[in-house]
């Protein structure tokens, strides 16, 4: 391999390394053939560090003794409720990956309130994937009474987005 050969793969690798740092990517491999019996092989990557999640859990006031059986359901009914929302039967989830709009556009009022009742097949809100702005419509009619996520959050497939009742 001559010097320029490798100033030129040098340089190469390093237009890899950019590309993978500007495009947010974590790994790229390529392989170049320069003939029959020489070839260059390259594998870019790097570690990426997830923001730590950290979970709140629900501490429950221990129940009087005195209190009737069916009073004590009710609130651990409602706790596991808390816990998930996906579980929930008017739960509306993401049907992809991508970053969450409540509006159209910045500034602009949201599609849906907490408190708003909304149609069946109304926008609720944006869900962008891959610069393609996805409108998520309700479901069913009903009331919206919770939103899950935040204007600009990122979503996974089925994150829990609002409730509707």
């Amino acid at each position: 391999m001559t010097n320029n050969t490798h100033d030129a793969d040098v340089a190469f690798i390093k237009a890899l390394a950019e590309l993978l740092r500007d495009n947010d990517l974590t790994e790229l491999q390529v392989k170049r053939d320069y003939g029959e019996d020489d070839s260059l092989n390259v594998r870019v990557s790097r570690k990426m560090e997830a923001a730590p999640v950290t979970y709140a859990a629900p501490v429950a006031a221990p129940a009087p003794a005195a209190a009737p059986a069916a009073a004590a359901a009710a609130p651990a009914a409602a706790a596991s409720e808390a816990e998930d929302p996906a579980s929930h039967p008017g739960a509306v989830t993401s049907p992809m990956v991508g970053t969450v709009y409540l509006a159209p556009e910045p500034g602009a009022p949201a599609f849906a309130k907490v408190g708003a009742t909304v149609d069946e097949g109304d926008t609720l809100l944006i869900v962008e994937a891959m610069k393609t702005m996805n409108h998520i419509p309700a479901p069913r009619a009903g009331v919206v009474k919770r939103i899950l996520v935040e204007d600009g959050g990122a979503v996974e497939f089925g994150t829990p987005l609002m409730i509707i009742e």
